[in-house]
């Protein structure tokens, strides 16, 4: 439906989630509408993949709702406040080890929540003439908790994450591409069909669920292989130590 905030459509393999909330901030109500989205893409069987993108021509999502975070009852709209944190967090801990290939299509502006939701995703392409991803809680007063940091830091350079995270720096499309942050980049006329298109290649991938979310779950989950204790040289020469 054209007024929903999230709106989810499939066309052959491909999930599409369309952000409909303008700046597309991040508030309670926004956080279940877009798990509402994800239970029906993971209710599906079969070769899939999922596309997640904004209405907004200006906005991918620009983060927060502050406004509701400083006044809740000015914004009874938007969702119970206490319950905001661990949901929103586990949110992006479920974008990021959804069982099927994700696309996001970065069309403008990701700030704070909004480029955190971009990073949970397998593969990012972004706009290339318009718009900046950035982490600008330094820039606001507030520390980035644990869990986020530890997101960034697994999906972006050591460098370009210290620059993230810490100088808040502006990511336009070309130096995030250069950077490794996004994977490719096209004009906004061109940018969701080329979307859509990546996750057509990929859709086979998500036909094993089971498969493809479990080994996320490796990268991602507890006691990640990506951050063990162990070297890959030890671990190599004691194979039978280390199962899936």
């Amino acid at each position: 439906m054209s007024g929903e905030i999230i709106q989810l459509e499939r066309q052959g393999d491909v999930f599409t989630l369309t952000m409909n909330a303008g700046e597309n901030r991040w508030n309670t109500t926004f956080v279940r509408a877009f798990a509402a989205a994800l239970d029906e893409v993971e209710a599906s069987s079969g070769p899939a993949a999922l596309v997640t993108a904004s209405a907004s021509e200006k906005f991918f999502s620009n983060g927060l709702d502050l406004d509701w975070v400083q006044d809740p009852s000015a914004h009874p709209e938007a969702g119970d406040r206490q319950a905001f944190g661990k949901e929103f967090m586990a949110l992006m801990g479920r974008i990021i080890t959804l069982p099927v290939p994700t696309v996001c299509a970065v069309n403008g502006h990701a700030f704070g929540a909004g480029f955190m939701s971009a990073l949970c995703h397998d593969v990012r392409m972004m706009r290339a003439d318009r718009g900046f991803l950035c982490a600008n809680e330094m820039q606001l007063g507030m520390r980035i908790p644990q869990p986020e940091l530890a997101l960034f830091r697994h999906k972006m350079s050591l460098n370009a994450f210290f620059e993230t995270v810490q100088l808040a720096k502006r990511w336009a499309a070309p130096a995030a591409l250069d950077a490794g942050i996004v994977q490719h980049i096209a004009d906004l006329d061109e940018l969701l069909a080329a979307a859509q298109a990546k996750a057509q290649e990929l859709a086979p991938l998500g036909a094993n669920r089971e498969n493809y979310g479990g080994q996320k779950e490796t990268l991602y989950g507890e006691n990640a292989t990506i951050n063990g204790v162990h070297g890959p040289a030890y671990m190599l020469k004691n194979p039978q130590h280390f199962g899936h």
